[in-house]
């Protein structure tokens, strides 16, 4: 342009302009992509949930061992990029629950403590409670509580006292998932997940938890998942039984349930 406008040569013109005579005569030389692109989409193809790195890796493998820039272009360029899972919408209640309760399984929350045996094993349990009775229903112990055998321990329950209105938990996967889901739509039980980081919208499970790890977790150790399951289990009778409790007017939970079998239906389960 310069040369035209001013008639005069390209030294003249790169003189002028203080620019490198180089760089005014650079060819772009990309390489061929075609086989590196043919692979690529071969391979996302393959495994479309792999991101650019994992298909980096398995080119390698193959001894293709590009630049990584040049990959990760031919990649874009390709439009490889793995989309999102839009996240599954299981959110039937959210936020704080009503908060007075008036009866016997009118809510049940529920929540998962962590522990570890004496050898370092990891074990977990799974709480659950009455809202109204203050009553630890159930305190599942377990390396590994799916969805399914969160179903199983509620429905062993529920065969002593009937099945809950609500029941309160956060959104663990195990709590969001399909065998939770068809569990209470075939019992006709609400779920309410809590919203996420706000463990105080389920107050009450969180108050029992940390009794029970003061009571009972940091008052034992346990050299096997049977003795732990024991020694658990003849707490959260003790719990229920003797343990006196400062909302129910410092009766037992048994005891509170118990007066008021005259004004219930429901079956009573023993502790």
């Amino acid at each position: 342009m310069i040369q035209k406008m001013l008639d005069i040569s390209e030294r003249q013109a790169c003189r002028y302009l203080r620019a490198n005579r180089r760089m005014v005569r650079y060819v772009r030389r990309r390489p061929d992509d075609v086989d590196l692109r043919k692979r690529l989409e071969e391979l996302a193809a393959e495994r479309r949930r792999f991101e650019f790195r994992r298909l980096t890796v398995l080119l390698s493998r193959e001894g293709i061992k590009d630049n990584v820039k040049q990959i990760l272009r031919v990649y874009r360029e390709a439009k490889l990029q793995v989309r999102r899972r839009a996240k599954r919408r299981v959110a039937l209640g959210r936020g704080n629950p009503a908060h007075a309760v008036s009866k016997i399984n009118s809510r049940w929350p529920l929540d998962f403590v962590h522990d570890t045996l004496r050898t370092g094993r990891k074990i977990r349990t799974l709480n659950v409670i009455d809202n109204f009775t203050r009553e630890c229903l159930a305190i599942e112990v377990d390396t590994s509580l799916p969805g399914t055998r969160v179903a199983r321990v509620l429905d062993a329950i529920a065969d002593g006292r009937g099945y809950p209105e609500t029941i309160v938990m956060d959104n663990g996967t195990e709590l969001t998932s399909l065998a939770m889901l068809a569990w209470a739509r075939d019992r006709d039980v609400r779920l309410h997940y809590i919203a996420p980081g706000k463990p105080t919208q389920n107050a009450y499970v969180e108050s029992f938890n940390g009794k029970f790890r003061d009571e009972c977790l940091n008052e034992n150790t346990f050299d096997s998942l049977s003795e732990a399951r024991e020694e658990i289990e003849r707490w959260r009778v003790d719990y229920n039984t003797n343990r006196p409790h400062r909302a129910l007017g410092q009766q037992t939970p048994e005891g509170f349930a118990r007066s008021l079998e005259q004004t219930t239906l429901l079956p009573r389960k023993v502790a």
